[in-house]
């Protein structure tokens, strides 16, 4: 059959997945999963319950949860009846809570548990045409999704006939939901995405990678986020299997239980299981230590193309002595791994390729359904370590005279929720979107990305700096949490720093340096000392006008709950100068404004 609609997915997944379950989660210590049959009941329920509570085609529906089988329920009930699914993070702040309840013409409301019903519901009470708060946990004195459900099967005679009515009326054009980029300043838009602008995006990948029933993929970056959305669709169109992580805590748990053949990942988290695997390595003694770390270095020379018969030779027994414990790491058969929302580090890519665990790094936008590159293998020359990959095949993509990338395509957004304004300042009138990215074209076909356009500035000198690529590199470092390039209007650039502490702490411990917290621990002048040996090998590879003179280690962990990152764990570089102003005063030892220069939301 054809797919054109968002929930044509559950009629093809009858043919995808036959016996294999669709969807899994785990509770009460347990693997559960759910057949297709099943996932089909939930949602054709959900559909004629919200029919029976009086919703429409076009009502929008507020889902606020962890990754569950339950998001996905709801997400195939509403698409089916003509509504907008409205998923959102479950870690913003109260006050962009309030804005997209009331901006959004939310019906209802979804959240997963007990601390988040609490903080909703006195927000959602405040709206007359919210109707009502469910939670898909089981919380005394709240109202359970199950209401919903069983409320459809009541009137499931009436509401089956009316949703049958309603299906063939759902055009692939049509508003299936609304994304709010939870952006590094200001309030959030709406980004209206339609079944089309899914679907074009997941079709145009199905020929990219070899997966299909029988393989099993680990979930675990937030559903609200257009990537696991996309790859979500992704999943079902293939047949499959998707587990979903308890938490973000037990994914190297999760990973041994399952043992998965795909998970895709923002680079943050591939960085912390590299560090945590060097940071064993580095506990090892004697010829097991040595070549544990003759792996790594000749994992890092690995290329693309053409490695040579003696080097591939050195790298199958490294992958037998070394690497295969890595794997096993990641559940033993694992085949692929997906990195996106985020720049990936290049001598990462490398290592990972080298160990015989390739990661395909891709590149897209909430607006864009999100996928506009990505890198693959189904022919040669379509892998390049720090590139996004070759452009999708139904995708337009040029360089503008001042290296902003330009996108059109059928997976282009309808446009920001009632703000033609905010649209037309992104689509021309040609119909290209501006990403706001900065990037070029290689070989002809492949995508680099260099920098945000508004996070760029200048130097007092004139000379230009793109902190993303001098942050990337930091962050390079096992020392190196995250890290922000400063120095606009400046005559030279600095960096605010936040340690890896737990890497920090083990080298205190070997080198017998004494603290009580981490505020004392940053004003160590061993400690300071070796962050310098750092910041000197990366200004080894820098320009002379991009060096870092001067630095300042920060005693705090940067996390979206914090404020410091967005959810997708971008720099939200606003709040990080308003939360250090002091700091960059006395770096450049005089007032400074740190107002930014109207940086656009993170996708």
């Amino acid at each position: 059959m054809e797919v054109t609609r968002l929930f044509d997915l559950l009629e093809n997944g009858k043919k995808v997945y036959s016996a294999n379950p669709a969807l899994g989660c785990k509770q009460n210590g347990q693997w559960i999963t759910y057949g297709i049959s099943e996932f089909i009941d939930y949602a054709n329920n959900l559909s004629y319950g919200f029919l029976a509570m009086g919703l429409n085609k076009g009502d929008k529906v507020i889902t606020v949860t962890n990754n569950r089988p339950e998001w996905n329920f709801v997400d195939m009930g509403l698409n089916q009846a003509g509504m907008v699914h409205v998923p959102v993070y479950p870690t913003i702040s109260r006050e962009e809570y309030e804005f997209i309840l009331k901006h959004s013409d939310a019906r209802l409301v979804f959240v997963s548990d007990k601390q988040l019903y609490e903080l909703i519901k006195p927000l959602a009470d405040k709206i007359p045409e919210i109707i009502g708060v469910f939670t898909f946990n089981d919380i005394p004195g709240a109202p359970s999704w199950m209401e919903v459900v069983n409320r459809g099967k009541e009137n499931s005679t009436a509401m089956s006939e009316k949703l049958e009515a309603i299906k063939p009326t759902i055009q692939p054009d049509d508003l299936a939901s609304m994304i709010y980029t939870s952006g590094t300043t200001g309030m959030p838009k709406g980004v209206m995405l339609s079944h089309k602008n899914f679907l074009s995006n997941a079709q145009a990948l199905l020929p990219l990678f070899e997966l299909g029933p029988g393989d099993k993929s680990l979930s675990f970056l937030p559903l609200s986020h257009v990537y696991e959305r996309l790859v979500n669709y992704y999943y079902l169109s293939k047949g499959v299997t998707i587990y979903y992580a308890e938490n973000l805590g037990t994914i190297g748990d999760n990973l041994k239980e399952l043992s998965p053949t795909i998970f895709v990942s923002v680079p943050r988290v591939l960085e912390k299981t590299y560090d945590k695997i060097i940071a064993k390595g580095k506990d090892l003694k004697g010829i097991k230590k040595q070549l544990f770390f003759w792996a790594v270095n000749l994992a890092n020379r690995y290329k693309e193309e053409n490695n040579g018969f003696y080097y591939m030779l050195k790298l199958k027994l490294a992958r037998k002595l070394i690497f295969s414990k890595w794997k096993e790491a990641l559940g033993g058969k694992l085949r692929f791994i997906i990195s996106g929302g985020a720049a990936l580090q290049p001598r990462l890519a490398r290592i990972f390729w080298g160990a015989g665990i390739p990661i395909f790094e891709g590149y897209g936008l909430t607006e864009t359904s999100p996928v506009i590159a990505v890198n693959h293998e189904v022919e040669p020359g379509n892998l390049m370590f720090g590139s996004v990959g070759p452009i999708v095949n139904n995708i337009e993509v040029k360089i503008a005279e001042d290296g902003e990338i330009l996108m059109k395509g059928p997976s282009l957004m309808l446009g920001y929720y009632k703000a033609p304004d905010l649209t037309a300042e992104v689509i021309d009138s040609d119909g290209w979107f501006h990403t706001g990215d900065i990037g070029k074209i290689e070989k002809g076909k492949i995508l680099v990305i260099t920098d945000r356009k508004k996070e760029m500035f200048k130097m007092s000198s004139g000379k230009y700096i793109a902190p993303q690529v001098i942050e990337n590199k930091l962050k390079e470092s096992l020392f190196i949490e995250q890290a922000m390039v400063v120095g606009e209007n400046e005559k030279f650039v600095s960096a605010l720093i936040s340690p890896n502490f737990s890497f920090v702490h083990n080298w205190c411990s070997r080198h017998e340096i004494n603290f009580e917290n981490n505020s004392e621990l940053i004003q160590i002048p061993e400690v300071i000392a070796r962050f310098q040996k750092e910041i000197n090998a990366i200004n080894n590879l820098l320009g002379e006008h991009e060096k870092i003179k001067r630095f300042r280690l920060v005693p705090d962990q940067w996390s979206p709950q914090t404020g410091e990152l967005s959810p997708t764990l971008k720099l939200r570089r606003r709040i990080l100068y308003q939360n250090y102003d002091s700091i960059l005063v006395e770096i450049y030892r005089h007032e400074k404004n740190h107002e930014t220069k109207g940086v656009r939301g993170e996708e």
